[in-house]
């Protein structure tokens, strides 16, 4: 399926990003279009990491530039990029450990209200009552609204990766990008995930997911673009990706998933 460059979301153009001598990613060029589920895989040390923070600020490319809609993101801070409309799962779940599970959604929402953190964040504001609402629905949905009350700290490995989706919806981004969502899971919480997302999907969300478990993969992607050694070798919808021998060769082992 050829790109429309009117739908197109998130563009790479020509991204270079080097280490020293390390050449992490060469020439990477990547569309997201609007409403869909963008994957990308390669095996460990690609450069899929990397990539995800190059285009959240976190790391500049060495040349090249990342487009969000109309907005150049390339040189703009973290939390500039954040408030355009992109939020990340990261790799290593991000959340507040000492704050209930409840106040962890709560406080997305109030950064983005007030365009940072405050220290009275939940100091009674027009909107609490609201944020909560949402917070708590969000909790349901991710299966974690019977332990809202309880610190974050507490979770496991698994569930604190669903706490950190949860924070990124509440934010109603435009674009989330998601590394590894399900890692540390077990098969029903993955399957569990699956059905989230994909319940995402209707909503009409974009996403990037960077994901190794291949029945992930093909349960979500409309599309897929394969790093590997920095470069982009493959790119297309998942039955191409799963039939191209180098694809196998690179990534899955020479044998189909």
């Amino acid at each position: 399926m050829k790109s429309n460059n009117a739908n197109v979301v998130l563009q790479v153009a020509d991204v270079h990003k080097n280490f020293g001598g390390l050449k992490a990613l060469s020439d990477v060029n990547l569309k997201v279009e609007e409403g869909r589920t963008h994957a990308i895989i390669g095996p460990n040390g690609a450069g899929k990491s990397t990539l995800l923070n190059v285009v959240i600020g976190r790391l500049p490319p060495s040349s090249g530039a990342v487009i969000f809609g109309n907005t150049v993101l390339t040189g703009l801070a973290p939390y500039k990029i954040n408030q355009l409309g992109i939020s990340r799962v990261f790799q290593t779940p991000e959340i507040f450990a000492d704050l209930p599970i409840l106040h962890n959604v709560m406080a997305p929402a109030f950064a983005r209200r007030d365009g940072g953190f405050r220290v009275n964040m939940f100091g009674r504001t027009d909107r609490e009552s609201e944020i909560r609402e949402e917070a708590e629905s969000l909790l349901e949905d991710v299966g974690l609204y019977a332990q809202r009350h309880g610190h974050a700290g507490s979770l496991s490995r698994g569930d604190k990766r669903r706490l950190e989706l949860a924070m990124c919806l509440i934010q109603h981004p435009r674009l989330l990008l998601l590394d590894e969502p399900t890692a540390g899971m077990s098969r029903h919480d993955t399957n569990t995930t699956i059905d989230l997302l994909k319940k995402i999907k209707l909503r009409g969300m974009t996403k990037v997911i960077i994901e190794h478990d291949m029945h992930v993969v093909f349960s979500l992607a409309d599309e897929i673009s394969v790093l590997a050694q920095g470069r982009i070798i493959a790119h297309g919808q998942p039955d191409e990706i799963r039939d191209d021998p180098r694809v196998q060769e690179a990534y899955l082992g020479g044998t189909q998933p």
